[in-house]
């Protein structure tokens, strides 16, 4: 689904530099940050580095980890 949203043009210029360099599209790099943010905001808590840490560790493809007998 696809809907239209007004933002600030300082906003999307940002994005849109931040999307280039992180091989996103705009749309997902606005996306990306607002995860961030609502999680940042869900658990004021914890450093924001370790909220993006954990979610880009989340949507890594892994294999488990089996441990040696």
């Amino acid at each position: 689904m696809s809907i239209s949203i007004r933002i600030d043009d300082k906003l999307y210029e940002t994005a849109k530099v931040r999307a280039k360099a992180e091989m996103r599209s705009i749309p997902q790099q606005i996306g990306y940050w607002a995860k961030i943010g609502r999680a940042a905001l869900d658990n004021p808590d914890l450093p924001i580095e370790f909220i993006r840490d954990t979610l880009l560790a989340k949507d890594e493809d892994s294999e488990p980890f089996v441990l040696p007998e």
